[in-house]
């Protein structure tokens, strides 16, 4: 996997190059356009100035042929910058020529620019006119001079910079080098602890690019202690609360064989019975809480609310003198959710309803289409302490030692996760406890 230094450095790299080579190209095209204006009146300029000589000499027509002439001298710099001039008589015969200049006619009978092609070389030529004298000045250059000199510019703009590249390079290298430091430090800080190290990463110091980072880092960091600490109560608490169970069944078993009267062995049997039946409920809850943190609720679909809650009432055990009781109105009731995750929901509020209580009725409705109600004659919950029992391994004055404090949190989580709301309150109108699931519309 390439590395984020060099990664930036290709990047950085490739950028420059090519404002290097637009920069280029743009003064390319912006040297010839001021190269050949400039050049154009160089042309204008000498032909002026060849035909001020033929105005003020003797009439040419019928002259004989003149020698070469240099108009311009050669150009200093290494590199031969020539004009050539041509010399005509309106009969079309050649007056006077320069050296270097070619015997073929280099422009027509039109005043002005041309571009004309003599012997495979284009040329940039100037005619003046003169009826006066009956002759025309032609001054022209050749293209492929204008081209070289256009060229030679080039080069020496990009000559520079394809020397400079690789010392650009090693400055961009050595300064993402020091830039990406403060990263390359807090990722060997992290590399360096143990794994029990949760302590957040230091900002300090750090670029504003990175603080980010470190954030996520230290809220992720966190996240991990809670979730550890979290396992380490879940642990220590089953731990606890299933050592009760397994001691009163190891007593009772006990006393189950050494008793010699058949009253004391079925005392001891029943109470067998009810440790495994604690010790069931707790595993049972401690699963259900182990889901609900793995993950989100499952897919939807229709589900009958009523027929729901009457196999949970008929699931969970009820004491002699407690009885639950269903309105008939919760029978055609349907909704478009999760059931196992509603379920959990409705149980524990069962369970814990039935816990809770020795004698008396529970009772199940509806108020409207999406809120579910349930309401049972137990002592309730202090007032102080509604807000807390939902809390995991909470266990409240009414209820001590009776539960294991996981019903109403997992209740509680389960309804979120369907994305409904629970709330509890005590009875106005008597002693026991109210509990609405709120479903989302």
């Amino acid at each position: 996997m390439i590395s984020l230094r060099r990664r930036l450095f290709l990047i950085l790299l490739a950028a420059t190059g090519l404002i290097w080579l637009c920069a280029v190209a743009w003064i390319s095209i912006g040297s010839r356009s001021e190269l050949e204006r400039v050049l154009d009146t160089r042309l204008q300029e000498a032909a002026r100035m060849v035909h001020s000589l033929v105005m003020t000499g003797e009439r040419m027509q019928g002259a004989p042929e003149m020698g070469p002439a240099s108009i311009l001298p050669s150009a200093a710099g290494g590199y031969e910058r020539q004009l050539s001039c041509q010399i005509w008589s309106f009969d079309g015969r050649l007056l006077a020529r320069s050296s270097g200049a070619p015997e073929a006619v280099l422009a027509g009978e039109r005043e002005g620019f041309t571009d004309r092609e003599v012997d495979g070389e284009t040329w940039r030529v100037y005619t003046i006119v003169d009826p006066q004298k009956d002759v025309r000045v032609v001054v022209g250059d050749r293209i492929g001079l204008r081209d070289k000199l256009v060229r030679d510019l080039v080069a020496g703009l990009a000559a520079p910079a394809l020397l400079a590249m690789p010392l650009l390079g090693l400055l961009i290298w050595w300064s993402l080098g020091r830039g990406l430091r403060p990263l390359n430090k807090a990722a060997e800080e992290i590399a360096a602890r143990e794994g029990e190290d949760m302590r957040p990463v230091p900002p300090d110091g750090a670029p504003s690019e990175i603080q980010p980072l470190i954030g996520a880092l230290n809220g992720l960091f966190a996240k991990v202690e809670a979730a550890r600490a979290h396992e380490r109560d879940v642990t220590a608490f089953a731990a606890h609360e299933l050592r009760t169970p397994l001691a009163g069944l190891k007593t009772q078993a006990q006393v189950a064989l050494a008793a010699g009267e058949a009253q004391v062995r079925e005392n001891a049997l029943r109470q067998i019975i009810v440790s495994v039946d604690r010790a069931s409920r707790l595993v049972k809850q401690l699963l259900a809480l182990a889901r609900l943190d793995a993950g989100a609720a499952g897919a939807a679909r229709e589900t009958s609310i009523g027929a729901l809650i009457r196999d949970i009432v008929a699931a969970v055990p009820h004491p002699p003198n407690v009885r639950t009781i269903i309105d008939p109105a919760l029978g055609p009731l349907v909704r478009q959710l999760d059931p196992d995750t509603l379920s959990l929901v409705l149980r524990n509020l069962q369970e814990n309803a039935v816990q809770n209580m020795t004698a008396g009725t529970i009772r199940w409705f509806a108020e409207g289409p999406d809120k579910l109600v349930i309401e049972d004659e137990g002592p309730g919950i202090p007032g102080e302490e509604l807000g807390l029992v939902r809390q995991r391994f909470y266990r409240g004055r009414a209820v001590a030692g009776a539960g294991s404090g996981l019903g109403l949190a997992i209740a509680d989580t389960a309804a979120t996760r369907i994305g409904a709301h629970l709330d509890l309150a005590n009875r106005e109108d008597r002693a026991g406890l109210r509990a609405v699931v709120q479903l989302s519309p």
